[in-house]
């Protein structure tokens, strides 16, 4: 099986003029390689595509593969990680992870929030702040948490999202809305322990991993798991496997999510206790980082007994029941 893989590298917007935050959701080199590598140790041929520009100009050329391994991100719009999946949509050709509108979506998050309510799963009250009209709308007691309403590996979350006064929360929605140029989700702040729970598989085959912590080291100069502490987590973050009655209920409350929204193949979801100790969802990747040891995903695999390439081998897996020929 001929298995083509599509990403956005980052090295290749760097060298573009993007900013180290512009491309923190793009993926390192080593990333590619690993996939690659884990790829072809299953017994496929692997090529590499790149990102959407240069699959259309393969598609262009005639080139077609079985599958195609996406994890591309996008960099322009709201959909952005719905561009590839819609190309290859286009020329029926099948992919990894979930489709268009399941990634359209959960890129939202406000929209997400909307679905999970709907789901009966817990999440903090908010409120979408389009304009600086709309911050005095805002009818939350603090203190709050604001951060953009579509990004994600942290970015434009700091430790000035956490809110505590009207002032605050104006200088904050503002910059943010001049910045990002997009939406401010305002939402409850959650004071409690913090967690990820790693989901491999498609509807009733969907099977939550493990869970672990995440905990900010005391030396750390940040109290957030936002865009600095994801990308020095080695130096910045303890993850610790998280196991008992919480995990357990954490792995419930993610697959409810998982399958509700009708992720396909993994993803990634997050979690932080209120002031009583319950759980609340935070939001859902169903596109999440795959770098063997600089991921979540990853990681909460390693800790609980499946390797990287066990991982990647039942993602494929996953996916390639959507191209049984009863499927098609």
């Amino acid at each position: 099986m001929k298995v083509g893989l599509t990403y956005d590298l980052r090295d290749d917007y760097l060298l573009e003029g993007f900013t180290e935050e512009e491309t923190a959701e793009m993926d390192s080199i080593s990333t590619i390689e690993s996939l690659e590598e884990a790829i072809t140790n299953l017994g496929y041929e692997v090529e590499r595509l790149g990102n959407i520009k240069k699959l259309i100009s393969k598609l262009a050329t005639g080139e077609r593969w079985d599958l195609v391994f996406n994890i591309s991100e996008g960099v322009y719009g709201m959909g952005r990680e719905a561009q590839v999946p819609a190309v290859l949509d286009a020329y029926r050709i099948p992919y990894t992870f979930s489709d268009t509108i399941v990634l359209s979506v959960a890129l939202q998050k406000a929209l997400t929030k909307r679905i999970v309510s709907d789901l009966e799963v817990p999440t903090p009250d908010f409120f979408s702040v389009r304009t600086e009209e709309s911050i005095a709308q805002i009818n939350l007691p603090f203190p709050l948490f604001a951060k953009p309403v579509a990004e994600g590996t942290g970015r434009g979350v700091t430790d000035r999202s956490i809110i505590t006064n009207k002032k605050e929360l104006e200088t904050v929605c503002l910059e943010l809305l001049r910045i990002y140029k997009q939406p401010v989700l305002v939402e409850r702040y959650l004071p409690g322990r913090e967690y990820t729970v790693g989901i491999i598989g498609t509807g009733n085959r969907s099977e939550a991993v493990g869970v672990i912590e995440v905990v900010i080291k005391g030396s750390s100069d940040t109290e957030v798991y936002g865009f600095k502490a994801k990308e020095l987590c080695e130096q910045l973050v303890d993850y610790v496997p998280a196991r008992g009655a919480r995990a357990e209920r954490a792995k419930e409350l993610a697959l409810i999510v998982h399958k509700g929204i009708n992720c396909r193949d993994s993803s990634r979801v997050d979690f932080k206790e209120d002031e009583r100790g319950e759980l609340q969802f935070l939001e859902i990747n169903p596109l999440a980082g795959l770098h063997p040891s600089h991921s979540d995903l990853p990681i909460i695999c390693s800790f609980f007994g499946i390797s990287y390439e066990e991982l990647i081998y039942r993602i494929i897996e996953s996916a390639r029941e959507r191209i049984k020929p009863d499927n098609r």
